[in-house]
């Protein structure tokens, strides 16, 4: 952002936080926010947005406000006493090797390895067949810039591993840029690509790569609307104004997102438009003959279908066309429609996530969100279960066809992430690396439970904590949700939360609908006019840890990000009572302009947008954050998080609940907005950063819980 500049308009007064002495408690004077009479209609009916001037993210009163709105939460967080040893501690946790699984390209082995507090993760490499310890640097984003801040994104090697594109991104922005390189002398070859937007990067042999990139919008490039995705070939040696356009960009037929993949074997090109998040067009292009057409596998949008693999013209496929849980189908790309598919893997009770290594497809199936993976052959036989090392969530398979090794992954939320080495020949695995970490897994347990929704619905959970941990109704507990987008949440390892579970804490993370871990028909039950689903499962979630004495609304925190944010919004706002913190992140809160935003209307398969008709609108501002904070409620203690950065979810969205909450809320809990400067949506944030930001937001947690030192100190005492 531009130099902030305070003005009348913005602040009428400018205050900090200071610590009363009688009470021990901090209290907070907001900053006066500004409002303005904009009213929009919608369907007869007038809503009255009078936060409006904050969407603008280039004005200098925006920016003002910002820099106002952080002196008053940081004046607050640095009066917490323990906010230093918690960022001393989550520091000191952090502070181990951790390691990749190596992959080869080219004549190298290739692996990502973090020594401890670095920023970002550095690539290393050493000759295939060489001893790993002989291993040299080999891109290094820590040198992109001093903070940290640009980070790397993609990064894909041409077909013979000579030259490598990789992207990075600056400040958290989905904008990207793509470098090339020579891998032999690491000398950049030709002139950056630049505005290049939710695009992978594809190699066709060793001649240029297809990516996909959007027109720079008109106004801000951090929150105007982008909605006609492109997909690019880029050849190598050639400018990119002279790159080919290979689809989208018609006016008339909206592609908000579109992937251009090439086969293993170069023999074809998939491209995968979608005009919202959920479902896809599928069509294939054959690079083997000069100007062929693009053939039309699905011409439509009912499903999620994709090329797994091919064998020749045989293509395999995913899909949940007609079957929600998905299954892999096979078809000749001479005659690929959907009546020409013949069942491969078929669909089971369970949901289906494959890969491919070494000729064999890997099925991983989601067991109560609980990793269950199979082997196969491409006739579709069962070859063997994979024996995992425990009961969590296993995932990385995806070695290239010619290799008889594969790499994955092994985690659960009490055990770091280890991996292991897998022959697909025997179906042996042996650990490969395991973390030194100060931290004792065995001291923690995770347990499953099963709680009933609002409606009857069974609704799974994980609960994680001390071995030995008393219910009396006492413990910190932060309950994490996200329930949307068909995306499951499966166990796995996070320094964070082991932070919090060191200090007595206890983590609970259910399943809620309108994830992906019962399939179509769990996702499709949390979308649109069934939303509310979602915010039952949650707050069902946290009458069940109440009702069994893991903790009481005085010690429960709600935490989610993006759709989780919109979670922790709509469930604070419905049921203020339930828990003390809440701390939704980088949410969706302004469910009436959502779509008007970057990319997202695309997000509309999932929530309808206010414009659809009026019964959609209705149910949109029944819930909408923004618009349901009332006055003389008394909400939990709020600390809002955000990236002034995020380009997919914009912190405007942030900023207007924050100043709804300070002009309404009622009683002595604290409402406060932390702005994270040249952060995005998360992905790529500097580990400086986020040890910074979980300092802040557990030490919030805690100190609005009533503890005044840290709980897993001997002499922790409660406020009174």
């Amino acid at each position: 952002m531009k130099k902030l500049i305070l003005t009348a308009l913005v602040i009428s007064v400018l205050m900090g936080c200071k610590e009363t002495k009688d009470k021990n408690t901090i209290v907070v004077d907001y900053p006066k926010t500004k409002t303005v009479d904009t009213v929009d209609t919608y369907f007869g009916i007038a809503v009255k947005d009078p936060y409006r001037w904050l969407e603008d993210d280039r004005s200098e009163e925006t920016e003002a406000w910002v820099k106002t709105q952080n002196k008053t939460t940081f004046g607050y967080l640095d009066n917490i006493p323990f906010r230093e040893d918690l960022k001393e501690r989550l520091s000191k946790l952090w502070n181990y090797q951790k390691v990749g699984a190596p992959f080869i390209e080219g004549d190298y082995t290739y692996f990502y390895k973090n020594d401890g507090l670095q920023n970002q993760y550095v690539i290393y490499r050493h000759k295939t067949g060489e001893d790993p310890s002989t291993a040299s640097v080999f891109l290094d984003p820590n040198t992109f810039s001093e903070d940290g801040t640009v980070s790397l994104g993609n990064v894909s090697f041409s077909k013979n591993g000579k030259i490598l594109a990789y992207s990075i991104s600056e400040g958290g922005s989905d904008w990207r840029k793509i470098l090339i390189m020579d891998t032999e002398n690491r000398e950049i070859l030709e002139d950056t690509l630049v505005d290049v937007k939710f695009s992978g990067i594809s190699w066709y042999k060793n001649e240029g790569f297809y990516y996909s990139s959007y027109n720079k919008p008109k106004g801000s490039e951090l929150s105007a609307k982008t909605d006609q995705h492109k997909v690019y070939y880029h050849k190598l040696g050639t400018s990119q104004k002279n790159d080919t356009l290979i689809f989208g960009g018609i006016p008339e037929e909206k592609h908000r997102y579109i992937y251009g993949t090439v086969t293993e074997d170069d023999k074809y090109l998939i491209l995968s438009p979608k005009i919202s998040t959920s479902g896809n067009k599928l069509l294939i292009k054959d690079l083997t003959k000069p100007n062929s057409k693009l053939i039309t596998v699905l011409d439509h949008t009912d499903s999620d279908t994709y090329v797994i693999d091919n064998v020749g013209s045989k293509l395999f496929l995913v899909t949940n066309l007609n079957a929600p849980n998905k299954k892999i189908v096979s078809v000749d790309a001479s005659n690929p429609a959907p009546n020409n598919w013949v069942d491969v893997i078929p669909e089971t009770e369970h949901v289906l996530s494959p890969s491919t290594g070494g000729g064999y497809f890997i099925t991983e199936y989601m067991v109560d969100a609980i990793s269950k993976v199979l082997q196969y052959d491409y006739d579709g036989k069962l070859v063997r279960e994979i024996e995992l090392p425990g009961v969590g969530n296993a995932n990385g398979f995806g070695a290239k066809k010619e290799e008889q090794v594969d790499y994955y992954s092994f985690t659960n939320y009490n055990t770091p992430s280890s991996i292991y080495k897998y022959d697909l020949k025997t179906g042996e695995s042996k650990l490969y690396w395991k973390p030194s970490i100060a931290f004792n897994s065995e001291d923690y347990e995770s347990n499953q439970v099963f709680y009933s929704s609002k409606d009857g619905t069974k609704v799974p959970m994980i609960i994680t904590h001390k071995k030995g941990l008393e219910l009396n109704g006492k413990n910190p507990t932060i309950l994490y949700g996200y329930g949307g987008f068909n995306i499951s949440l499966n166990p796995s390892f996070s320094i964070t939360n082991a932070v919090w579970m060191e200090q007595g804490g206890i983590l609970a993370v259910p399943n809620l609908r309108g994830g992906g871990e019962y399939g179509k028909k769990w996702h499709i039950a949390g979308t649109k006019l069934q939303k509310q689903n979602v915010f039952d499962d949650f707050i069902a979630g946290g009458e069940y840890l109440i009702e069994n004495n893991y903790t009481s609304s005085d010690y429960l925190a709600i935490r989610g990000g993006s759709n989780g944010g919109l979670l922790v919004g709509a469930v604070m706002t419905q049921r203020p009572d339930l828990a003390k913190v809440a701390l939704p992140a980088v949410g969706v809160l302004d469910m009436l302009r959502y779509h008007t935003f970057t990319a997202g209307a695309g997000w509309a398969y999932d929530y309808g947008t206010a414009n659809d008709n009026k019964e959609m609108f209705e149910y949109l501002k029944g819930y909408s954050p923004v618009h349901n904070v009332k006055e003389g409620v008394a909400y939990p203690a709020t600390l809002v998080t955000t990236g002034d950065h995020d380009d997919r979810v914009v912190p405007a969205h942030s900023f207007k609940f924050a100043a709804e909450l300070q002009s309404k809320q009622t009683g002595d809990n604290p409402t406060l907005i932390r702005i994270e400067t040249d952060a995005g949506h998360g992905a790529g944030t500097p580990v400086s950063k986020t040890i910074e930001q979980y300092a802040d937001i557990f030490g919030f947690t805690l100190y609005n819980m009533g503890f005044e030192t840290l709980p897993n100190k001997a002499n922790a005492t409660l406020k009174d």
